[in-house]
């Protein structure tokens, strides 16, 4: 009816968008006589390649992009005109793919592996729990050398001082680490005043951020403090009374002095004999 009446004109043919459906064209001759044809507008979809994928990989590694086979052309952001790049690093890319006459525009992005992070550091006389969030499990885990890996995330026949413990995750990226200090351990003290085992001194830790020393009885009950003002140490008292001879919990807790400011949890158990 449009094309009879001459309404509804198409003004730039060239450039006309549509779905699928019907136009109708009046086709004249050299006398200005016409006749309307009629014209089906088949839209051919895009095909897209069903095998390149978003990759992710350690931020110093590279890898091969693959838009597959079957296409009349390929032009990648590269410049590269061929079915497959390689060695390309963290970036977004895209890919122009011609097929039966018609090109899409396809976006691929290659993702820098996120690293693990120590999340908490757990010690009980020598032996160390690591625990980790972040990555891509499974994880592997090392101390003091990036090198003999281990599944589990327990070390144990720790010696005293410092440790370096790593890990790394199933991208297999440049391991991350955080250096530790396994307390100096004391089991018994004797608070008799002859100056040998006195006390409990944890004033080497006083330099770790946010250090918190507690002492409990075998029922929960908190009975000493650490602090700057008593320099992390405990002779065997609470409130200036001698406490009965028997065994006492702590907990240490500070964080390390890193960028990731890693939680460390030291617990153990210490013999108190007071004797007069």
């Amino acid at each position: 009816m449009d094309a009879s009446n001459a309404t509804n004109e198409i003004l730039n043919p060239l450039a006309y968008i549509s779905g699928n459906g019907t136009v109708y064209i009046r086709v004249y001759n050299s006398n200005g006589c016409y006749a309307i044809a009629k014209v089906n507008l088949t839209v051919i979809p895009p095909k897209r390649s069903a095998v390149l994928a978003d990759k992710t990989i350690c931020i110093d590694a590279r890898t091969n992009l693959d838009a597959g086979p079957g296409y009349q052309s390929y032009l990648w952001s590269t410049g590269a005109t061929t079915q497959a790049i390689t060695g390309v690093g963290v970036g977004n890319y895209w890919v122009i793919l011609k097929d039966n006459g018609c090109s899409v525009k396809q976006l691929v992005s290659v993702k820098k592996a996120e690293d693990p992070v120590i999340s908490e550091i757990e010690i009980s006389n020598n032996t160390a729990t690591v625990h980790v969030k972040g990555g891509k499990s499974p994880y592997q885990y090392a101390v003091d050398s990036p090198a003999n890996w281990q599944d589990s995330n327990v070390f144990t026949g720790l010696s005293r001082g410092q440790h370096i413990f790593y890990v790394k995750d199933s991208y297999n990226c440049t391991p991350v680490s955080v250096e530790v200090t396994v307390p100096n351990l004391i089991n018994t003290i004797t608070p008799n005043g002859d100056n040998k085992n006195d006390y409990i001194d944890y004033s080497a830790l006083g330099y770790k951020e946010n250090l918190s020393f507690v002492i409990y009885d075998r029922y929960g009950n908190k009975i000493f403090t650490g602090d700057k003002f008593n320099n992390y140490k405990w002779d065997g008292r609470h409130f200036d009374k001698k406490i009965s001879t028997g065994t006492y919990w702590f907990h240490i807790n500070w964080n390390e002095p890193n960028k990731e400011k890693t939680p460390i949890k030291y617990s153990g158990w210490i013999m108190v004999k007071n004797i007069d």
